[in-house]
């Protein structure tokens, strides 16, 4: 293989050697409904009410709400359980997880000077689970789209150098597989993949060919697909806020965001059509990402009487830098001369890419409440998300300007609703709630909203007080299994369960 240039082509724009797509943008920007099991129970409708360490999360206002200093710790249950569609196959799976998913602590300073109208101020800080990647399916399905594994290979290696996608003589596949990564990039090493698999066949034999058909045909394929995932997306909140008079509290919090998220997925395939050389593909692949980010969060709550609270929230946009690392395998097995041969690519290779920035959007959220004395409250919250706003950056980037105009293009402006409310007896509550979150696709038929309702209890012991919470949520959308040519998708229903229990004290 006659690596040209290669100084040339080692400073090409960084986005060749990775494919980021809009569905990673989209994972980073969503966020859940997480924290205390008060505030889960009531649909994360607390912008205008505060006095919990979640609500925070919402509005940084909400802090100078409590009288006491205030910790409270919560773990939970998420269980999730999907239907899947794949053409004529279906399959169902499900998993259950314990996990710390929120904690904290705000301290109240009351001022002693009467005359000050700044009455108290708080501190705190506290951790959130952000959003939860934990996930695992497989489904089976005969594609009778006539699309394959092969034209995922073909796809990337259409229009390439046969010298680029191939190993020189005497070359080991790890070596060669590593190299055309560093040299040409991630579309190459696919190329690569395909060519020295014997799935893709060039037209000519000369290192200038850049034409190539599949040697997987017909009409129907037998796959198999397995994706799982694990992770997520966490925040430290450092809040401080004040009450003015009687009536009005701000606040504001300045976040560190952090990124753990591991996915990999494991397609099969076979075929028994005529013509076909390649009758039996495996394919794997790894990814690994870990990324931290800043954003900050400011905010106001007002008391219009003694009944009506109303508050205002801005989240800035997040601003990550994020790190993948990837790991492929591919098998193949193909009838030559009436007998079966093995091909296997299995590089050892651990593929590390440069750095990218991720900007997600930024959120207003404005809320209202009504309070009935000591008996309880009705809360409600809205939220405005543009999605369509996600930018990879350097916006300069030739690759990261053609994703950021597609999600332009296809994402848009998403609200979230959040309904709460709470009725005491004595030292019990009972409360409940419902969200609706639309979807951030402007096709939502290809992802839709998330709805969701949730119940709890609470038990007020006075200085120690213990919260119960039920969520179920729902959303249907469609799993495209690759981004190039095996471009077909599952169809999945998916519903989580999350259990919550939270201990909160006065300090």
């Amino acid at each position: 293989m006659k690596k040209l240039n290669l100084l040339f082509i080692a400073a090409l724009s960084m986005s060749s050697l990775m494919a980021q797509d809009i569905t990673d943008a989209v994972r980073y920007s969503q966020d859940e409904v997480q924290g205390t099991a008060r505030f889960r129970s009531m649909g994360g409708a607390f912008g205008a009410l505060g006095g919990d360490m979640s609500a925070i999360s919402i509005n940084p206002a909400g802090s100078s709400i409590f009288t006491n200093s205030h910790a409270s710790i919560s773990i939970s249950n998420l269980s999730t359980k999907n239907d899947i569609n794949y053409f004529n196959g279906v399959s169902s799976s499900s998993d259950s997880k314990f996990d710390l998913n929120q904690t904290g602590v705000a301290f109240i300073f009351n001022n002693l000077n009467d005359n000050s109208p700044w009455r108290k101020f708080a501190l705190g800080v506290a951790y959130d689970k952000v959003t939860n990647f934990e996930n695992a399916w497989n489904v089976r399905g005969i594609n009778t789209n006539s699309n394959s594994i092969g034209d995922y290979f073909l796809g990337y290696a259409q229009g390439l150098r046969l010298d680029q996608i191939s190993a020189l003589d005497g070359e080991s596949l790890s070596t060669a597989y590593s190299e055309i990564n560093n040299f040409y990039g991630f579309g190459n090493q696919q190329g690569f993949l395909g060519y020295e698999s014997y799935i893709i066949e060039p037209n000519t034999n000369d290192d200038g060919n850049t034409q190539y058909t599949s040697n997987i045909v017909g009409n129907n394929f037998d796959q198999e697909y397995t994706y799982a995932s694990t992770g997520y997306n966490g925040k430290f909140s450092f809040n401080a806020s004040t009450q003015y008079g009687d009536n009005f509290y701000f606040g504001l919090n300045l976040n560190s965001h952090f990124i753990n998220y591991e996915k990999y997925t494991d397609l099969r395939e076979s075929n028994a059509n005529a013509g076909s050389l390649v009758k039996d593909v495996r394919f794997q692949n790894g990814l690994s990402t870990v990324g931290s980010g800043f954003s900050f969060q400011i905010g106001a709550l007002a008391k219009i009487n003694e009944a009506l609270r109303v508050g205002l929230s801005y989240n800035s946009p997040t601003w990550y830098t994020i790190s993948d690392e990837t790991t492929q395998y591919l098998g193949t097995v193909r009838n030559e001369n009436g007998s079966n041969v093995t091909q296997i690519i299995d590089p050892f290779v651990v593929n590390v890419y440069p750095d990218y920035k991720l900007q997600t959007p930024g959120k207003v959220t404005g809320s209202l409440a009504y309070v009935f004395g000591d008996k309880g409250l009705i809360s409600f919250d809205y939220s405005r998300k543009d999605y369509g706003s996600t930018k990879f950056k350097p916006t300069s980037d030739t690759y990261f300007s053609s994703q950021n105009s597609l999600m332009s293009d296809v994402l848009k402006n998403a609200s979230t609703y959040r309904l709460g409310g709470e009725y005491r007896i004595k030292q019990v509550s009972l409360r409940g709630g419902y969200r609706l979150e639309e979807s951030p696709y402007k096709n939502d038929s290809f992802y839709g909203d998330l709805n969701g309702y949730s119940l709890g209890l609470g038990y007020n012991f006075g200085s120690v007080n213990l919260d119960l919470a039920y969520e179920h949520s729902q959303r249907e959308y469609n799993h495209q299994l690759y981004t190039v040519g095996l471009t077909d998708a599952a169809q999945i229903d998916s519903q989580v369960n999350n259990v919550t229990l939270t201990l909160g004290f006065k300090l």
